[in-house]
């Protein structure tokens, strides 16, 4: 049992050189460790407490560390035209061993659909339970609204490109019956493993906009210390990578709060993407939710 006390310690020591902050365990782990723990003697004198990272219980989620173990893809795009590029990345991605290892048995890893010339590129966090199924994000309760969203700007879902930073939905706990409930924002390490590939499509797609989609996707492509609400960024113009970027609410954020100051919040911001991006604006549009 000491040397497997040491290993753990180890790996923690391990982990947080590497700037991991913390990890979760099972329910069963953290019963094996108190069991551990409950029988080994007393020492005669308090041990030099070493700095590891936090454990948490966190919902009793597995013992899987959020921080993929490998580095982030070094992302070399082939010649050819669009199709021919957005091919090669999405078959790159769909074999990569850490996107793999984190989805689960039946599910796909996600990548971006729409339009390969689109002028504007909608941009959220991970997949959820319906876009891990049908291998393509936005299709749950949040993508139907997104949708609505995208027609009220005069535009259609195929006219714009969506994506996520994470290609692989994050883990949470399974229950008796094995499947995952719930959802939880992905780790920094996680965004920063799968940002290479967002970048890849961005340079294959080439819009002129991109929009953020709630404050997980906004602090992967600002950086994830650039704000503390989302309140301080969102309305406003940023930049990412050369492009023109646009922070707003998550679609989710209306299903919470349906109420029309809260759509309204949304639609300033979208507002502003149809004016930047030349799109005709009615009287009506220019009023909706008010």
């Amino acid at each position: 049992m000491r040397l497997a006390l040491n290993a753990l310690t180890d790996e923690l020591r391990r982990l947080k050189a590497q700037g991991v902050s913390s990890v979760s365990v099972s329910q069963e782990g953290l019963d094996a460790l108190r069991r551990s723990a409950a029988a080994r003697p007393a020492p005669a004198s308090a041990p030099r407490k070493e700095e590891s990272p936090k454990v948490s219980r966190a919902n009793a989620a597995s013992a899987t560390v959020a921080a993929p173990a490998v580095a982030p893809p070094v992302v070399v795009l082939p010649a050819g035209d669009k199709n021919v590029r957005w091919a090669a990345l999405c078959s790159t991605v769909q074999s990569d061993p850490a996107c793999i290892a984190k989805v689960r048995p039946g599910k796909k890893v996600v990548v971006g659909v729409g339009n390969l010339d689109a002028s504007i590129m909608f941009i959220g966090e991970a997949p959820g339970a319906e876009e891990e199924v049908q291998g393509e994000p936005f299709v749950g309760p949040a993508g139907q609204l997104l949708n609505k969203m995208i027609t009220g700007m005069g535009l259609a879902r195929g006219d714009v490109y969506i994506g996520n930073i994470m290609n692989w939905r994050p883990d949470m706990p399974a229950g008796p019956s094995g499947v995952q409930s719930g959802n939880r924002p992905p780790t920094e390490s996680e965004m920063a493993h799968c940002l290479p590939y967002l970048k890849a499509q961005i340079e294959i797609v080439s819009p002129k906009l991109l929009v953020a989609l709630g404050a997980t996707a906004a602090k992967g492509l600002l950086g994830w210390k650039a704000f503390g609400a989302l309140g301080e960024v969102r309305g406003k113009w940023h930049e990412f990578g050369g492009v023109p970027l646009m922070v707003t609410y998550h679609p989710s954020y209306i299903l919470r709060n349906p109420t029309n100051s809260s759509k309204r919040l949304i639609w300033e911001d979208l507002l502003k993407v149809m004016e930047r991006a030349s799109l005709a604006i009615s009287d009506k549009q220019r009023n909706f939710f008010t």
